[in-house]
């Protein structure tokens, strides 16, 4: 499972990713035999099997404008995790790790999608699921506001797109047992997450792989390797730390 947030030629954030790069790294896992699926629906493959699941964490307008056709181009479905209370605003999204883009050159880069955008990803054959309602740090939050968070954004992806919100991304990787257990009492099926071993027990603790603007062929081919992904998954082995970009105040992920 592969974790992207934005697309940009120009934007020199870690978290974003050129189009033409995107593209690269996709053709290298089909000339491999890999086949795409959402993130919703690879949780039900075996760790063995070569799928893929490509997914965008924030909902930035540049998923739209520019991973879109890169992926309609492959025949790829992929799944977006949006915040909702963000799609829509003309105001750029305000989250750690990225503020400090505000007031500069691209700042544009920091614009949500609309209801309308993602419903044109979701005809394409992509999943909408939820990034939660104000991309809080969940584990800080308590019971009452981390159901709210939770639940707010399930039922509000339900209600704008008419289909059903099953899969969640925690905020910045962010959670814990409690976080887990309100997940699956809001109603999430699957939530995804960065770093750690392979949960194949528990699809509310499943890791995927962060792609960053860093990430040149031979990293990203390391990355995806078959050994990388038995080694995440080993009990015996520690997993894998991946590198984490370390800007922010806080040097969240996104």
């Amino acid at each position: 499972m592969l974790g992207y947030h934005a697309v940009s030629d120009g934007w020199p954030s870690e978290y974003s990713v050129t189009p033409s790069r995107l593209k690269g790294q996709l053709e290298s896992l089909l000339r491999r035999g890999y086949r795409a699926m959402t993130f919703g629906d690879a949780l039900g493959t075996p760790l063995s099997s070569k799928t893929v699941a490509i997914t965008f964490d924030d909902g930035f307008r540049s998923v739209v404008e520019r991973a879109l056709p890169v992926l309609s181009d492959l025949g790829l479905p992929a799944t977006v995790f949006a915040v909702t209370n963000a799609v829509g605003n003309e105001t750029p999204m305000d989250c750690v790790g990225l503020d400090e883009w505000l007031g500069g050159p691209f700042e544009d880069e920091l614009q949500s999608m609309s209801w309308a955008e993602l419903e044109q990803l979701a005809r394409a054959g992509w999943e909408i699921g939820s990034h939660t309602r104000t991309h809080s740090v969940l584990t800080d939050l308590d019971d009452a506001a981390l159901l709210g968070e939770l639940r707010g954004s399930r039922e509000k992806c339900e209600q704008q797109t008419g289909r059903p919100c099953r899969s969640l991304a925690y905020p910045y990787g962010s959670f814990d047992d409690r976080v887990v257990r309100a997940a699956r009492h809001a109603g999430y099926k699957a939530a995804a997450t960065f770093g750690g071993r392979f949960h194949l027990s528990d699809p509310l603790r499943s890791p995927r792989v962060a792609v960053f603007r860093s990430d040149r062929p031979f990293r990203f081919k390391l990355k995806v390797s078959p050994w990388t992904r038995r080694l995440r998954a080993s009990s015996v082995v520690p997993a894998l730390a991946e590198k984490r970009p370390a800007i922010g105040r806080l040097g969240r992920r996104p």
